[in-house]
C-alpha cells in the first residue's frame, strides 16, 4: 500500500480530511436563482392555464382547464423545482417557509417573483389569443363569484381545495418522511382533481398569482379578494397542521 496507514485512514486522507472544504454555492445561485425560476416558472403555468380557459372548447366544460393546469404544473415542477422549489404560488410559499423549506429572505422576493411571471403570462395569453374570445372569458379572470351570497362557500371551497394542494406540495417534496420522487405529478394531479371538483364553485384558484395575473391585465377585480383570502389561510392551517402533527421529527414540533 503506498500510502502510509494510520487508525484505518491513510496520511493522504487524513491530510485531504483537514484541507478540504466543499465548494460554497454562489450568491446567484441561493438567491437570484431561485427566483427567476418562480417568475419565469409562474409565467409558464399562468400562460398554459388561462389560455387553456380562454379557447376552452364548448362541450368539454371544466375537463380542458383542469388537465392543462395540472399538466403545465406538473411538467414546470419537475423541470425548475430543483433550482427553487417549484413552488409558483403564494401560498406554497408562504406554507414551505412556515415548516422549514423556505429561507425568510427569498419569501417577498418568490411573491414578488410570481406575481410579475402571472402578469407576464396573463399578457401572453392575451396576445396569442382571439380578442372576441379574450372578451368572452374576461381574460381568464375569475368571473365565477357574481353576488355576495356566493362569497361563503366559494372561501370555504378555496380554502378546502387550496388545503389539498399546499399539503401535497409539503407532504410530497418537503416533509422528508413522505418525500418522493413522483411528487411533481402527485401536485399537478391534485391542481386538476380540485378544479373537476370545485371550478363551478368558487373557479378553484388556489393562487393569487393565478389570481391576480388576469385580473389585472382584464382589469376584473370583482370579490377578487377570495382569492387572496382563502389560499392563506390555508397556507397557515396547513402549515400548523405540519408543524404540530403530521411533520417528520425534523419539522414537527411537539412530541418528538
Amino acid at each position: 500500500m503506498s500510502d502510509l496507514e494510520f487508525g484505518g485512514m491513510s496520511i493522504k486522507e487524513v491530510e485531504m480530511d483537514g484541507k478540504y472544504k466543499p465548494p460554497q454555492p454562489h450568491w446567484y445561485e441561493v438567491y437570484a436563482q431561485p427566483c427567476v425560476a418562480e417568475f419565469l416558472g409562474s409565467a409558464l403555468f399562468i400562460f398554459i392555464g388561462c389560455a387553456s380557459v380562454i379557447e376552452n372548447v364548448d362541450g368539454t366544460g371544466r375537463l380542458q382547464p383542469a388537465l392543462a393546469h395540472g399538466l403545465a404544473l406538473g411538467l414546470i415542477i419537475a423541470i425548475l423545482g430543483n433550482i427553487s422549489g417549484g413552488h409558483f404560488n403564494p401560498a406554497v410559499s408562504l406554507a414551505a417557509w412556515l415548516i422549514g423549506g423556505l429561507n425568510i429572505m427569498l419569501l417577498i422576493p418568490y411573491w414578488l417573483s410570481q406575481l410579475c411571471g402571472g402578469l407576464i403570462g396573463a399578457g401572453l395569453a392575451k396576445v396569442m389569443t382571439a380578442n372576441d374570445r379574450y372578451i368572452n372569458a374576461t381574460g381568464a379572470a375569475f368571473t365565477s363569484i357574481t353576488d355576495d351570497g356566493q362569497i361563503p362557500s366559494a372561501l370555504v371551497g378555496e380554502i378546502v381545495m387550496t388545503m389539498f394542494l399546499v399539503l401535497a406540495v409539503c407532504m410530497g417534496a418537503i416533509n422528508e418522511k413522505t418525500s418522493s420522487p413522483l411528487a411533481p405529478f402527485c401536485i399537478g394531479f391534485t391542481v386538476t382533481a380540485d378544479i373537476l371538483a370545485g371550478g363551478a364553485i368558487s373557479g378553484a384558484c388556489m393562487n393569487p398569482a393565478r389570481a391576480f395575473g388576469p385580473a389585472l391585465v382584464a382589469n376584473y377585480w370583482d370579490y377578487h379578494w377570495v382569492y387572496w383570502v382563502g389560499p392563506m389561510v390555508a397556507s397557515l392551517l396547513v402549515g400548523a397542521l405540519i408543524r404540530l402533527l403530521i411533520g417528520d421529527r425534523k419539522i414537527r414540533l411537539l412530541l418528538k
